[in-house]
């Protein structure tokens, strides 16, 4: 029974994820397989930065495009798909779906083995990038629903591959299938787009990148999976035996990466975050409900990625006495050795050194500057050789981290936005009979949602300036240039004094490397947490940022270990 009294749904989808990106841990289809039931396994290998390096491997070879690593790994485990009979539901296609596809035949014929392989396409837009508007990327892709999955599957196909969808869509596509829910069942398809958000990212529901990591075993968390039901209703839970913990926090620490209000927009559906319901229901397993959804905006988005020229750096090892004066030195004189300056150049410090240090490495402060021009030789050896000759001649102690090396290109991702019913979704079968996939008859903009009014404030009473860590947990992500951190507490009391506590203004105080930028808060009552999307903090995205921290994948962790003012009784209640 479940805490309502209600009887819980029958016949679950179980719907398995083995990868949260390009690159993710190559065992987990076999993991994940051998586990044990599942209907259907999905593999995210797609992001704004993987489609710029997917860009880069199709201009040395139009053949390619793809996710190499989804081939290998079916070329040790088809005939384990075929044995336990699962479908197999895939981004790894990239910008060349077909190409996979026809390659995935390949190894099957090769194997013996007996499948067949469907295909999603339609989310390309290059060749037409300039008559909408988007000018002449290296890439262009829509994001493309699951309806194109969906009638894959329901034609028989036993692998899909896609090229750019949504990442929660390889969820919703098999749901929909499965269940023959409608193109306007709303709260269904929202309820599955959450199931599918929560697991898009594999581990990090499971324990990985975890706030409180230290309360559960986080060595090698085992990835997620989502019994999905007809009502849309989904229980997040992992294979029995496998690592990590699956507990209400690990599955709102997904919640909350890489969002923004509380309208999650998709092109199937609009999610409304702030009607989620999360309950345990038992061991690993968690209960989500409660999702109600709306149409999707009447646009869809496309990832834009563009060559912005090349880019190299360096670092200097500063170690002991005088740390200002001696980057001051390298500076002027790395400057003035450049015969060419570069479009940008940009030093940071980090003074990392302790005074009295007891190891050579606790008395080391770090200098990196970053050069970035169009032409490859400005960055590339005239940088280079202009850092290595100053070995003998600079500051006293001179090192480096690594000598530089020649300059390498980056990539400047942009979104952008299309009318929906101008980008094709096909569905290609087997035979190669082609499905046009019509997008929803009905949409809505997105209107920002009404703030919720705020739980009543703690009572008075003494405080302790300690971390905020101590009470609260973090996650945050990056979309582009722009940061999202997603704060929660974990008591009621804790979230009535957060709700107060960490306003805007306050984290402009607590991060002031945010304080210039545009930062919008979001309140989330029902997960007792907030969501704050800064907007600019990461440049032009990971592949152009000079950040130490690129991705924004740290930024909860150091606002976690910023000091507040925090009630003692809610310092008490977290040691009980």
């Amino acid at each position: 029974m479940l805490p309502s009294g209600e009887l819980m749904p029958a016949s679950p989808l179980r719907v398995g994820n083995a990868s949260g990106f390009y690159g993710d841990r190559f065992s987990a289809v076999r993991e994940m397989l051998e586990g044990g039931q599942l209907d259907v396994l999905t593999g995210d290998y797609l992001a704004e930065l993987t489609m710029l390096i997917l860009g880069r491997d199709r201009m040395k070879d139009p053949s390619t495009g793809y996710a190499k690593t989804f081939l290998k790994q079916m070329e040790q485990c088809l005939a384990l798909v075929v044995e336990k009979k699962v479908k197999v539901v895939t981004n790894a296609g990239g910008l060349n779906p077909s190409g996979l596809a026809a390659a995935l035949r390949e190894v099957a014929a090769k194997l013996g083995v007996k499948v067949r392989v469907a295909h999603v396409e339609g989310d390309d837009l290059s060749a037409q990038a300039d008559a909408l508007g988007l000018g002449s990327p290296l890439t262009a892709n829509a994001y493309l629903g699951g309806w194109g999955i969906a009638a894959c599957l329901r034609a028989g196909a036993d692998i899909v591959v896609t090229g750019r969808v949504t990442d929660a869509s390889l969820v919703v596509g098999p749901a929909a299938a499965h269940f023959g829910w409608k193109v306007d069942d709303w709260d269904r398809l929202a309820g599955a787009m959450v199931a599918g958000h929560v697991l898009e990212c594999g581990t990090q529901a499971t324990g990985g990148n975890f706030s409180f990591f230290t309360e559960l075993d986080a060595r090698r968390p085992g990835f997620p999976l989502a019994e999905l039901y007809e009502d849309g209703s989904s229980v997040i839970t992992k294979h029995a035996g496998s690592g990590g913990a699956v507990t209400v926090d690990t599955v709102l620490a997904q919640l909350v990466y890489e969002i923004t209000g509380a309208r999650y927009a998709g092109p199937d559906a609009t999610a409304r975050f702030d009607t989620i319901s999360l309950a345990s229901h038992g061991k690993d397993r968690v209960r989500v409900s409660g999702v109600r959804g709306e149409p999707p905006p009447p646009t869809m988005k496309v990832c834009l990625n563009n060559l912005g020229g090349y880019r190299n750096e360096a670092t200097f090892i500063l170690v002991g006495l005088d740390i200002e004066e001696k980057a001051r030195l390298v500076r002027e004189q790395l400057e003035a050795a450049l015969t060419r300056k570069p479009k940008e150049l940009q030093w940071m410090l980090t003074r990392t050194d302790r005074e009295d240090a007891a190891t050579e490495e606790q008395a080391a402060a770090f200098l990196r500057v970053v050069v970035k021009d169009a032409d490859a030789k400005v960055v590339g050896r005239a940088f280079s050789g202009a850092a290595v000759e100053l070995a003998l001649g600079s500051y006293p102690g001179f090192t480096m981290t690594a000598p530089p090396s020649d300059g390498a290109p980056y990539g400047v991702y942009t979104p952008a936005y299309v009318e929906a019913g101008r980008v094709e979704h096909v569905a290609v079968l087997e035979d190669g009979t082609c499905t046009a996939i019509t997008p929803p008859g009905e949409t809505r903009s997105l209107e920002p949602v009404e703030p919720p009014p705020l739980p009543p404030p703690v009572p008075g009473g003494p405080t302790r300036r300690v971390p905020l860590g101590r009470i609260v947990a973090a996650r945050s992500g990056d979309k582009g240039g722009t940061a999202n951190i997603g704060v929660w507490a974990r008591t009621d009391a804790a979230w009535r004094w957060l709700a107060h506590a960490l306003t805007e203004e306050k984290l402009r105080e607590l991060l002031p490397e945010a304080a210039p930028l545009r930062i919008e808060r979001h309140v989330f009552p029902n997960l007792r947490g907030l969501n704050f999307v800064v907007e600019g903090l990461l440049g032009e995205g990971v592949s152009s940022s000079t950040r130490f921290d690129p991705q924004g994948k740290a930024l909860g962790e150091w606002l976690r270990s910023r000091h507040m003012d925090i009630p003692e009784a809610l310092l008490r209640e977290g040691q009980e």
